[in-house]
């Protein structure tokens, strides 16, 4: 029978060291960008007439860009594909607001269901004290659709702190969000964990001072994550557990990704 990571330790008496999980969103959360982004991306080029279409392994290697909008700027300058007479920048700004438009109409229709253990781990967190952010590269304008749809109020509730690209002066892979979302939640890197899909996420939470477990998809479980300190294929659930991809090493001895058992991987030893 599965049993969760460390579900016996119930912090009776003592302090929780952990106080913080952040949580990336796009891949983290929910399979966003299979699921949500790569379909919109493909509606809204046919909308706006353009010959294109994105298919997983080509969307994989954009991946490796930090964001959507540099992800046309990429394809366009890169593939040069037809584009008629439009300048790249109004190429851009066009592709990524009918884009917008038709993730929205996803994740409304429910087509993007949060990821395996998303909502307990969340909710755990929560009611043992702990501070939970998103910490995105998204816009606003992918965030809050997510937030309303996927999440739901009763979940965006528990999340204390939501910053997304307009926010830091530079994107993932760059320390800047990690850095701005630790400075406005009041907690130190060393008492927080980062909970990311991929390796351009993993080097911003690492370059933060992050410790940082990643949860892989479709699209990075390729990837490699030789900072990370423990991958796996999703958080898991009692009667779905973990599977452990890298556990550097580590004795894991676990079926769910939980709250004691993320205290555990950053906690100091006792001099006891």
């Amino acid at each position: 029978m599965s049993v969760l990571c460390g579900l016996a330790l119930l912090f009776r008496d003592a302090t929780v060291w952990l106080q913080a999980l952040l949580f990336d969103l796009d891949g983290t959360l929910a399979d966003t960008e299979a699921e949500g982004h790569r379909p919109a991306y493909n509606s809204a080029f046919k909308d706006l007439g353009l010959q294109w279409k994105w298919g997983p392994r080509l969307y994989r290697k954009l991946l490796n860009l930090p964001g959507g909008r540099e992800r046309v700027r990429h394809y366009v300058e890169s593939y040069d594909p037809e584009r008629g007479d439009q300048s790249v920048d109004e190429l851009v700004d066009a592709v990524h607001t009918a884009k917008s438009r038709h993730y929205a109409r996803r994740l409304a229709k429910g087509k993007i269901p949060l990821r395996l253990g998303v909502r307990r781990l969340i909710e755990q967190a929560k009611s043992l004290g702990l501070k939970v952010a998103i910490v995105t590269n998204a816009s606003h304008a992918s965030i809050e659709p997510f937030l309303s749809h996927a999440m739901g109020p009763d979940l965006v509730d528990k999340v204390d702190l939501v910053i997304g690209s307009e926010e830091a002066p530079a994107k993932k892979p760059a320390p800047d969000l990690y850095l701005m979302a630790l400075e406005r939640l009041g907690v130190a890197a060393e008492r927080s964990i980062a909970i990311e899909d991929s390796d351009v996420g993993l080097q911003a939470a690492r370059a933060a001072g992050l410790t940082t477990l990643v949860t892989v998809n479709s699209n990075t479980r390729s990837q490699v994550f030789d900072q990370a300190v423990l991958v796996v294929d999703s958080l898991g659930e009692a009667d779905r557990p973990v599977e452990v991809l890298n556990s550097l090493g580590r004795d894991v001895g676990c079926h769910v990704i939980d709250v004691p058992f993320l205290n555990r991987l950053i906690e100091p030893e006792s001099d006891a």
